[in-house]
């Protein structure tokens, strides 16, 4: 089932678009009736003001009336097409971070309804490497981002940092998969990011068609005995079952992700993070005297697509 706001979005609509419905079919023309009954009644001579009065909208159709066109376009935009969101943590870093606004492509996968989020229309299916949305499995209501580096049937292995990948075969296919392949991670020098205390390496990760950026935390040791334990396979190995996808975060060491909690259901899927709109930058300091959520800066150069 979708989130609060969305469901509050459609009943407003719905709600609103049934004012004034009400109000054109059932009492717009009482309103006229009871008009065209006073000017008989006064020999036509009826009060130009006493006129208004008596054709006036009720607060609350008027109300809906200037509301509901608004509302609609916004429910069918964010339903339908894109969706805005604000990136809480950092676990997506470098590729997000805190203070990201982006846009979310909603048919990028299938079409699903605002409220029981059943499929209307299956279009694309997820792509190795593609920065997704999902409803979070263990928490439904609650909306996770991370990256798809698991397809059905694939075999994932996360072992000292470094990520491992068996393709599933698809019909006919011969070439490129059904063999376990290191993915190849190159050093980015770059020293701005930590952890508590501890330096965060920049790698880039030669998944999907143009790869990606992640980070790693080499003095914090992997939290293995957390991971989820599937049946049949090594702690830090998992086969992702059919209808399924595997996400983890790009801030590797810092990402509750697929690791942790198995894997995601095509069904809990939103849509695909296309683009940044907005990048807001906070203070860090404790002893500023700005509340934490009150921005500092504007990180225009951050604006654009995401990869």
């Amino acid at each position: 089932m979708a989130g609060y706001f969305a469901i509050f979005l459609v009943i407003l609509t719905l709600v609103s678009g049934l004012i004034w419905l009400l109000d054109a079919l059932v009492l717009a023309p009482k309103r006229r009736e009871r008009l065209v009954l006073a000017q008989t009644g006064a020999g036509n001579q009826l009060a130009p003001e006493v006129s208004d009065t008596l054709l006036k909208e009720p607060a609350v159709v008027e109300t809906a009336k200037s509301i509901f066109p608004v509302i609609a376009a916004i429910t069918l935009f964010r339903s339908f097409l894109y969706e805005p969101f604000q990136i809480p943590s950092g676990s997506m870093m470098p590729t997000l971070l805190v203070g990201d606004f982006i846009l979310v492509e909603k048919f990028s996968y299938d079409v699903k309804d605002p409220v029981w989020r059943t499929t209307l229309y299956h279009n694309k299916l997820p792509e190795r490497g593609d920065v997704a949305v999902f409803k979070y499995p263990e928490q439904p209501t609650v909306d996770f981002i991370k990256r798809i580096i698991g397809l059905p049937g694939d075999r994932i292995i996360y072992r000292d940092k470094q990520l491992y990948i068996e393709k599933a075969c698809t019909t006919g296919q011969t070439t490129g998969c059904g063999n376990l392949e290191r993915i190849a991670l190159t050093h980015v020098p770059d020293n701005q990011f930590f952890q508590g205390r501890y330096q965060q390496r920049r790698f880039h990760e030669a998944l999907g068609e143009k790869g990606h950026n992640i980070l790693v935390t080499p003095g914090m040791q992997e939290q293995v005995r957390d991971y989820y334990p599937q049946p049949g396979t090594a702690i830090d190995e998992f086969v992702v079952p059919e209808g399924h996808y595997f996400a983890v975060g790009d801030n590797r060491d810092n990402s509750r992700d697929s690791r942790f909690w198995g894997f995601v259901p095509a069904d809990n899927l939103v849509g695909k993070a296309v683009f940044i709109w907005m990048s807001f930058e906070f203070s860090e300091d404790p002893d500023s005297w700005l509340p934490g959520w009150v921005p500092v800066g504007v990180r225009f150069e951050r604006l654009g697509k995401i990869e």
